[in-house]
């Protein structure tokens, strides 16, 4: 009971930080006026206390597992010199690997049509602000999260869940940042770091999708030819095909005959 409540703190605590910032910026800057009790922001709630919960719980098994397997097939030598090196690079190591990992985990989230069924439940999301961020079915981010993590913790560059934790806390911050509803451009660093902007691209629902996946290092879309980022905002956001307004509906959409189809969706 006490571990309940001490949970409920700390994601009372971490959403009330994140609309104090977020929710007066996206007000004053924002790139569609929307309301703060928008559409379907009981449903983002939820996915952000669901999600928070068990995403840790779910992941912790099968992430050890493969990373674990992967791990004896290095080489002791190579394991041994990562293991030598200083905690700031492998830092750095963790959260480029980790990133390039995340690219194609969500990029084969988008072209496999399997996976885009559960993808589609972020991407329904026709108002879009920093709550969206968490708008995503556990099965899609538990697979996302193997394909950023299990290399991290093959290579021996985790050594603990410490650093891990770090690349998980920045890359959440980040992922609050590039949802929010904020027109703020930010010159030539959006070449170099994921902005708003450069996410909207990502969720427009018009004839530019499949783009702009990376979660924080845009160079990752242009070594791999996903890079689109023009002058104007996007207009449309959203996908073609109907998803369900209730989370039970949402969760279950992907297991349905008529779940929603990689062909259809206009990211």
């Amino acid at each position: 009971m006490q571990a309940f409540i001490l949970e409920a703190l700390r994601l009372t605590v971490w959403l009330v930080l994140l609309a104090a910032i977020f929710v007066p910026l996206e007000r004053l800057v924002a790139v569609r006026p929307q309301r703060v009790f928008r559409k379907q922001i009981a449903i983002d709630l939820a996915y952000y206390v669901m999600n928070s919960v068990l995403i840790g719980v779910v992941l912790a098994v099968p992430l050890s597992l493969l990373g674990a397997a992967v791990h004896n097939l290095m080489p002791g030598g190579f394991l041994a010199a990562v293991a030598g090196l200083p905690v700031g690079v492998r830092l750095g190591l963790s959260v480029l690997l980790a990133e390039t990992g995340f690219y194609w985990g969500h990029r084969w989230s988008h072209e496999v049509p399997l996976l885009w069924r559960f993808h589609a439940v972020h991407h329904s999301a026709e108002e879009v602000d920093f709550l969206s961020n968490t708008r995503a079915h556990p099965v899609d981010m538990v697979l996302t999260r193997l394909c950023g993590f299990v290399p991290v913790f093959a290579l021996g560059l985790a050594q603990g869940p410490a650093l891990p934790a770090v690349v998980v806390v920045i890359g959440t911050m980040w992922g609050f940042f590039v949802h929010a509803n904020v027109r703020w451009r930010f010159g030539f660093l959006e070449s170099v770091v994921a902005t708003p902007f450069f996410h909207r691209w990502h969720h427009t629902n018009d004839a530019w999708r499949d783009r702009n996946y990376a979660a924080m290092l845009p160079v990752l879309d242009r070594v791999f030819g996903t890079f689109h980022l023009p002058a104007a905002w996007p207009t449309e956001y959203g996908i073609d095909t109907q998803m369900p307004a209730t989370l039970g509906g949402q969760l279950m959409s992907p297991l349905g005959p008529r779940g929603p189809s990689v062909m259809t969706v206009r990211e």
